[in-house]
């Protein structure tokens, strides 16, 4: 069964009230974990990126039955998660500039102490740069790099012409790489 007629299928029972949970289910079952994952190399927290997830599938939940089909199902979800976990990140980075904290990289600390992170000083060093991006040039760098997304399909779930996102990777690429070379300096 190709992608295109799994969504139709899910769409279909989504619509049937009857259906409407089981068609759910399948529609978490089969993207979840791709989602966490694009969220999780958003904001890098196992933690949160479950909320952000979560909070995700609730748009989605509420939001599917007014799904037009202008896209595929798996560009919609990734609009959904790039909003949310920016969004995210925002309100995150808003609560950090009001608290005072001694620690000069808390991300540092954040990553050496998660059991899920399995990086050397290098990847850490790698996190930081990404972080370090504007965040429209870190969803496109992570689009592109970790999820391998062509520019066509980017271009659909960020609303953004395909020149628009190779520019910014290619800053992105630069930025990541400078820094990166920066802390090997040191």
């Amino acid at each position: 069964m190709t992608l295109e007629i799994h969504d139709d299928l899910i769409l279909q029972q989504f619509r049937e009230t009857a259906t409407r949970e089981k068609a759910f289910t399948m529609l978490v079952t089969k993207y979840q974990q791709r989602v966490y994952w694009h969220i999780r190399r958003m904001v890098l927290d196992h933690d949160d990126a479950n909320d952000v997830a979560q909070n995700v599938f609730i748009k989605v939940w509420k939001g599917l039955e007014n799904f037009r089909e202008d896209s595929q199902l798996y560009t919609w979800l990734y609009r959904i998660a790039t909003n949310e976990s920016i969004t995210f990140i925002n309100s995150k980075k808003r609560k950090a500039a009001i608290s005072i904290d001694k620690d000069k990289n808390p991300l540092t600390r954040k990553l050496k102490s998660d059991p899920y992170f399995e990086g050397d000083e290098i990847q850490i060093n790698i996190q930081l740069a990404i972080d370090s991006l504007p965040n429209k040039q870190k969803v496109v760098f992570e689009l592109r790099y970790y999820d391998e997304m062509p520019y066509e399909e980017m271009s659909r779930v960020l609303k953004t012409s395909e020149g628009a996102l190779k520019a910014s990777f290619h800053h992105a690429v630069k930025k990541v790489e400078e820094f990166v070379k920066s802390k090997l300096n040191q």
